[in-house]
């Protein structure tokens, strides 16, 4: 009988232990995930500033536009979690969308090798971002539903596992808005 309940209190440490083990795992790759995100969203932010002086060289009366994409840029690089970084994010495609709809009222800018060269670069990026985030995102909802299933809610419990928040972007209310370009 002794055996039996030395084997049983065996298992169930043996059982917390990966259970624990699998949590670390989980916001372990979280953290990898989001600092995926972050080196596409640096590569972003690296092009932007050659994007828009190549539109200012064609366009010197959009002044305003151009202050848009540096602040919702600056916005976007200073956010400090997972939530301002989704907001700032948001304000940053709506002005980039303002920068292209104004690169399309000039014909030689269209044109320029170097405006079209960044313009595909920055839509590559944006592919990257896309992908990583979704990543991201099913990375959170494994370690999310890891940590509400039974037993593991305990573990998660006792060792301060957490809910972790989505990357979300409101992509579906920013593609039904129109572009407004004024001159």
């Amino acid at each position: 009988m002794g055996w039996g309940i030395l084997g049983l209190i065996a298992l169930i440490v043996v059982s917390l232990i990966g259970i624990y083990n699998r949590l670390v795992t989980l916001r372990q790759r979280i953290k990898n995930a989001w600092a995926q995100i972050e080196v596409q969203l640096k590569r972003r932010y690296d092009l932007i500033p050659n994007l828009v002086n190549t539109v200012k060289g064609y366009a010197k009366h959009e002044q305003e536009t151009f202050e848009k994409v540096t602040q919702a840029r600056n916005m976007a690089i200073q956010a400090k979690d997972v939530n301002e970084q989704a907001g700032a994010e948001n304000l940053l495609s709506g002005a980039l969308k303002t920068l292209f709809a104004v690169a399309e009222s000039y014909p030689e800018l269209k044109a320029d090798a170097n405006f079209r060269q960044l313009q595909e670069e920055l839509t590559n990026t944006e592919g990257k971002i896309a992908f990583s985030r979704q990543f991201y995102n099913d990375t959170v909802m494994t370690y999310n539903t890891t940590i509400q299933r039974f037993p593991t809610v305990l573990v998660a419990g006792m060792f301060g596992f957490s809910k972790e928040e989505y990357f979300n972007l409101d992509e579906e209310v920013a593609a039904r808005e129109a572009v407004k370009v004024e001159f």
